[in-house]
């Protein structure tokens, strides 16, 4: 029995249509499956991958922690030198009022741990977010998700939500003295990349801190310079209250993150005691991986590469079926006539060696979010695929 009849039989399916590529190893830019096929890279495991695949740094820094000790005790018990280290080194390139950070297992339990601490913080219910926001599919995080398609078959979900049009002023509007939080992506990524008006975003800002809101900013995907700075709010200056991190954080590793004030963050600690709770969270060989690459990404000065790649990718991509190509920095969406187009193209692409997406919530965008080592070759390479593909 292969394996591709064990993948459909034993292990849960999420869409009725898998890939169902079978990679045996990847390396740098590239996928490689069981004929040794490569497959140019262009989601990076949906900006998970942003310093490449397997590289040699994050894959020793693995090993010399595996070798040392794995999982020796719940979270926040025991000092843990890769935990310590890789928060100390996150709050350094942070601003001083996000100086505390709680690591957890994924972005959506991220997410739900930010609900938490705001609701906990606030004594306050409700929680203002965006149509077509995209926050994980946790249940809290799927009450504060801004699509009914993916809500509305577990319901009822957390009270106390609303969803309004980014960057709109019923938005601002509907931020209150019963708003705990507001929860925004800071470019929104599922939506087809849209970037929030600067103007709307300060507005925002000012709002929440006039009336004691917390405001949480999603950078589970645009956060690692994914977007052409370390941070996605360093395009409008403008620091959150509460950052979610996750994809990159863990190098490859399954991790998340949300870092706050220490003032605020300290609500967890008493009243009750262990106010937020996980077995895994920050678990050794993640942080030791996540640092390594964080290390890597400052290093290598991959950030500062990224304005120029995205460029020459929006250069390139010129043909009568791209009906747009919207980005912020690597985070791109090639927008076309339909969902049908996007998929027809993605098949294509497969077939010429070239592995990309779509988006949930912009299924007629084809997502490009390639590691952020990918050469100027591989650029011109994976273009020159795409273009044929849509031919």
């Amino acid at each position: 029995m292969n394996n591709r009849h064990l993948f459909l039989q034993h292990v849960a399916q999420t869409s009725g249509a898998p890939v169902g590529l079978e990679i045996v190893r990847a390396s740098g830019s590239y996928l490689y499956d069981v004929d040794d096929q490569p497959y140019l890279d262009l989601i990076g495991g949906i900006s998970v991958c942003n310093i490449g695949h397997a590289h040699p740094k994050v894959v020793a820094a693995i090993q010399q922690q595996a070798a040392s000790y794995l999982h020796i005790m719940v979270y926040g018990e025991l000092i843990q030198s890769p935990q310590v280290q890789f928060a100390k080194m996150l709050t350094e390139h942070l601003p001083d009022t996000l100086d505390c950070v709680y690591f957890t297992n994924s972005g959506s339990e991220a997410t739900e741990g930010a609900l938490k601490l705001a609701r906990r913080v606030t004594q306050r219910i409700k929680i203002i977010g965006s149509i077509d926001s995209y926050h994980g599919h946790t249940l809290g995080a799927l009450s504060v998700m801004g699509s009914e398609y993916w809500r509305n078959a577990y319901r009822p979900l957390m009270p106390g939500v609303e969803h309004y049009k980014y960057n709109s002023q019923e938005f601002i509007d509907a931020v209150d003295h019963q708003t705990a939080c507001v929860i925004i992506e800071t470019i929104q990524a599922e939506a087809g990349v849209l970037v929030p008006n600067l103007a709307w975003l300060q507005q925002l800002r000012a709002k929440c801190t006039q009336l004691g809101v917390l405001l949480i900013f999603d950078e589970i995907q645009c956060g690692f310079g994914r977007t052409g700075t370390l941070w996605g709010w360093q395009h409008f200056g403008i620091v959150p209250d509460i950052l979610l991190l996750g994809k990159a954080l863990g190098g490859g590793m399954p991790m998340g993150a949300f870092i706050a004030a220490k003032s605020l963050m300290h609500e967890f600690t008493y009243n009750p005691v262990l106010g937020h709770l996980t077995t895994f969270g920050g678990h050794p060989v993640c942080c030791a991986a996540g640092m390594a690459a964080f290390k890597v990404l400052i290093e290598e000065d991959l950030v500062n590469q990224v304005a120029a790649k995205a460029a020459l990718f929006v250069q390139l991509l010129q043909h009568e079926r791209i009906v747009a190509v919207r980005h912020q920095g690597l985070l791109m969406a090639i927008e076309l006539e339909s969902d049908v187009a996007v998929q027809t193209t993605l098949r294509k692409c497969l077939e010429k060696g070239v592995f990309s997406d779509w988006f949930l919530f912009a299924p007629h965008c084809i997502r490009l979010a390639p590691p952020l080592v990918i050469t100027e070759e591989e650029i011109r390479k994976a273009c020159a695929i795409l273009l044929d593909s849509l031919d």
